[in-house]
């Protein structure tokens, strides 16, 4: 017996998981892809920008962040359009733009979470009209029922349970995988960050004390 003719004895059912597995894999493909590209250096990064910004090769570092093509290359890049603003605009442009990071780095997470709920909540569900159909057929044979009768109602039961965790569990764990990778670019991002701005306010000689350390929420 074919995969094919397993899903077909699954019922009903099988058609919600399937779209479910459809949606988990487009997602994790997605974000697999995204999150890739947004790795970066950070150290060769910062070694570049900090000797860009000391030399007050402003247009320079914009040009080289828009090279580098990264989210935290964005977020330098946008703070530094503000530097002639001074200090707080430039802070306030890190912190804008941080946000709108994290949300491009996050999309489809929720996504994904929620395939790695509903899948098996979905194979349990044909489970239980699984054994319905079964209990049905018992009582239609007036308790009379061999094996081979209530076969239909235990392979819908037994095969909405399978691919619903086969579904899940995956799902759960890329999400997890994503979630915690998604942290790692958060914490890099507010490193740089932070030091970005240190730096533009030590080279512009402000006397304006930094008030606090920027922190992106996630």
């Amino acid at each position: 017996m074919n995969l094919f003719s397993i899903f077909i004895k699954g019922g009903f059912m099988m058609y919600p998981i399937l779209l479910c597995s459809i949606i988990g894999i487009a997602v994790v493909i997605d974000r697999y892809i995204v999150l890739r590209k947004a790795k970066i250096n950070v150290p060769a990064f910062m070694v570049r920008i900090r000797g860009l910004i000391k030399k007050k090769d402003i247009s320079g570092a914009i040009s080289y962040c828009m090279e580098e093509k990264s989210p935290v290359a964005n977020i330098i890049r946008k703070g530094l359009k503000k530097f002639r603003l001074g200090h707080e605009r430039v802070k306030e442009a890190v912190e804008n733009a941080g946000k709108q990071e994290i949300s491009k780095l996050e999309r489809g997470l929720s996504v994904l979470a929620t395939v790695s709920g509903i899948a098996p909540l979905l194979g349990f569900l044909g489970t239980v009209t699984g054994m319905i159909t079964a209990f049905m057929t018992i009582e239609d044979l007036q308790g009379a029922a061999n094996p081979s009768d209530l076969a239909g109602g235990i392979w819908e039961a037994l095969t909405t349970t399978a691919f619903g965790l086969i579904v899940g569990i995956p799902a759960l764990a890329f999400y997890n995988y994503f979630l915690n990778y998604v942290k790692k670019l958060v914490g890099d991002m507010e490193i740089v960050a932070n030091d970005v701005v240190d730096i533009i306010q030590d080279s512009s000689g402000g006397l304006v004390e930094v008030d606090e350390e920027i922190e992106i929420d996630i």
